[in-house]
């Protein structure tokens, strides 16, 4: 039990430094709760919510920001709870062998976007840029993009701010302290529908979550001194030989060990 804590501690202790600096804390804190035997769809849940206390305070620090798009922000937050929602409970109807089954593509998907979203953003926010003018029809399947990005978040949080990044540079959006005010706030209310329904069915393990959170809490606190010292590129680059290592190994298990002990 006592090791436990520890490796949930130190997880959210990385994840939150990680998380602060380069983004990809998922990566390290989804793992550790596997890893000391929180199944995988409760792994995903308290997942979200070890995290969401750091969105919420990331769109109060960006505040001023958001303040300037008020007129906007109903639509993001009605179809980052709609798309939450809808998210979190398909997470709960699809069977636990499944959805191990599904880990693997799913963190291959967020390792992809995190080593190639900067490049996604800025080819977007240039397609962007040539198209300003939106059909209604553009409009309409902008609406149906975001919903879609709160979906994937509902489901599963890892890579949902990469997503909401590059969704917003193909919206027009190209003030970068707004896109990440935006971001935080997507993720925030994608994450708190979702913890309401995860609560609801019981399937956050809420000790473990709390412990990761504390420990996501104090590495965000410590990232705000070490993000002067930590050359980004550095972090960046460890958190993509953390993150296809561990795509990796749950391959391995998902899709190599299991069957064979099936058979």
């Amino acid at each position: 039990m006592l090791n436990d804590l520890i490796i949930l501690f130190i997880a959210g202790f990385l994840g939150g430094i990680l998380n602060s600096i380069a983004g990809g804390g998922s990566f390290i804190t989804f793992p550790a709760l596997l890893f000391v035997g929180v199944p995988p769809i409760s792994a995903n849940a308290t997942n979200t919510f070890a995290s969401c206390s750091g969105y919420m305070s990331g769109s109060w620090a960006f505040r001023k920001d958001l303040a300037e798009i008020k007129d906007q922000l109903p639509r993001f937050i009605l179809l980052s709870l709609l798309g939450g929602i809808s998210g979190a409970w398909l997470l709960l109807q699809t069977p636990e062998a499944s959805f191990e089954m599904a880990v693997p593509w799913l963190l291959l998907f967020a390792t992809l976007l995190f080593i190639f979203g900067g490049q996604l953003n800025r080819s977007l926010r240039q397609l962007s840029t040539r198209h300003r003018h939106a059909s209604s029809a553009g409009a309409v399947l902008l609406i149906m993009l975001l919903f879609g990005v709160c979906l994937y978040g509902g489901f599963f949080n890892a890579g949902l701010g990469i997503i909401s990044l590059s969704y917003l540079a193909l919206a027009g959006h190209t003030d970068i302290n707004r896109m990440n005010g935006l971001k935080l706030l997507i993720s925030t209310f994608v994450s708190l529908i979702a913890i309401v329904l995860f609560a609801y069915d019981g399937v956050i393990a809420w000790y473990e979550g709390s412990i990761v959170l504390v420990g996501t809490v104090l590495g965000g606190y410590m990232a705000a001194h070490l993000s002067r010292r930590l050359p980004q590129q550095l972090v960046r680059n460890f958190v993509i030989i953390a993150s296809i290592g561990i795509t990796l190994y749950f391959f391995y298990d998902a899709y190599l060990i299991k069957p064979s002990l099936a058979s």
